[in-house]
């Protein structure tokens, strides 16, 4: 028999605000969040999406915030939201029961670049101890175990743009097999370092408007030149649904379907017909006992670069070779936050269900190519169909899709 899973809480820190009302609100306006970064100042991309208003000290506590990067800050705050969302009781549930799993994409380049600095400059004595325990992948899961006493699994997914969703995807797996009984599940990133945008822009792979940062990031668009670069969380609380229902919990959604594959193709360029990206949907469909004309929405992966999103809109034209359902790409509002995005895109799915529309696209004019999606462009769309699609795609050709129903 199938275990539903349900996702009874979110937890939201994005340039779109921190909490799920904000996001929703920011995403249905489809407008780009885009603006001039004083810490990219001087470089030759100089513009992001900023998580704004973020306070740690108040958030977390000073000694706290101090301790840990912006990426771990990001991750503590939505977790914490997640869990009051969900409506649990931290001193009543079965600590060794509860996992946490995180997908990061990178380690923190802007302590790294620091760091490298002191040593640079033969000042050994200047790294901080806290370099390394401040600033890895796996400390993003680890602190906010700490912070919530989930003494259950815990680990952190590594698949470059994909990593948060497949997260959340093993997350779904550990729930099935009874390992948890709660997981704890998303990405986070903060991809804001001079180090990250000066590596992707001498891959050419930013968008260069830097005249114009609110018309840069522009998913699908025949004019489209690059992302732009993003940063921020997304939390999930999943439980299996008969548990989560027994316990009266809100459940804002079912995670019915993952799927994940490789191209095996390229390091950085997706395969040039889709097929891994094809064989994912088709397996997250598989998995979700769904059909392609069940799904009332897809949230693309849609990172704004020329090659991804015509290699995307092949793949999700195979998929729904009778015309594709209403597709939508956050990147375009929020940016890309690389290893949170898929976590983040999840969670925009969610709520999509939940209001049972379609964001619009933000500075989305016109398409190019032979593959024509049914992009939501200026306004919200209302959403026929039961399921909802998020889509997330990275480097190395690795595929992660999630499918959600209402509940």
């Amino acid at each position: 028999m199938r275990t539903d899973i349900a996702v009874t809480g979110l937890g939201l820190v994005t340039p779109a605000g921190h909490t799920a009302e904000e996001n929703w609100a920011a995403l249905s306006q489809g407008r780009s969040l885009a603006a001039t970064d004083p810490d990219l100042e001087g470089l030759p991309v100089d513009f992001s999406c900023k998580v704004p208003d973020f306070d740690a000290d108040t958030e977390l506590g000073r000694a706290s915030a101090r301790r840990v990067d912006p990426f771990i800050q990001f991750a503590l705050v939505a977790a914490r939201r997640a869990v009051a969302d969900a409506g649990l009781d931290r001193e009543a549930w079965k600590t060794e029961r509860v996992g946490v799993v995180l997908g990061v994409g990178s380690n923190s380049l802007t302590t790294y670049v620091t760091e490298f600095g002191h040593l640079g400059a033969q000042r050994a004595d200047r790294v901080s101890p806290l370099a390394l325990p401040r600033s890895v992948p796996s400390m993003a899961a680890g602190e906010v175990a700490i912070d919530l006493g989930a003494r259950g699994p815990n680990f952190t997914t590594a698949s470059a743009c994909a990593s948060g969703a497949t997260a959340i995807g093993v997350a779904r797996d550990l729930l099935r097999a009874g390992t948890c009984d709660i997981v704890l599940a998303g990405g986070s990133e903060s991809a804001r370092s001079r180090m990250t945008a000066t590596c992707f822009a001498r891959m050419r792979a930013l968008s260069r408007r830097r005249e114009t940062p609110a018309a840069a990031s522009r998913p699908f668009d025949a004019q489209r030149d690059g992302f732009v670069l993003g940063e921020g969380a997304a939390v999930l609380v999943l439980e299996r649904a008969r548990e989560a229902r027994a316990r009266r919990a809100p459940v804002r959604a079912l995670l019915r379907g993952y799927g994940a594959s490789a191209d095996a193709h390229h390091p950085i360029a997706p395969h040039p017909e889709g097929d891994g990206a094809v064989r994912a949907i088709r397996a997250a469909l598989e998995d979700a006992g769904c059909r392609p004309g069940d799904v009332g929405h897809v949230n693309a992966h849609g990172t704004s670069t020329p090659l991804n999103d015509a290699v995307e809109a092949a793949a999700l034209t195979q998929v729904f070779p009778r015309g594709t359902p209403p597709v939508t790409a956050a990147k375009g509002v929020v940016g890309h936050a690389l290893g949170a995005s898929g976590a983040i895109q999840a969670a925009y799915t969610v709520l999509a269900l939940h209001h049972a529309a379609v964001p619009p696209v933000a500075n989305h004019n016109g398409q190019d190519g032979e593959h024509r999606l049914d992009i939501v462009t200026q306004r919200s769309r209302p959403m026929r169909g039961e399921a909802g699609v998020s889509c997330s795609f990275g480097f190395g050709g690795q595929n992660a899709v999630l499918l959600f129903t209402p509940p």
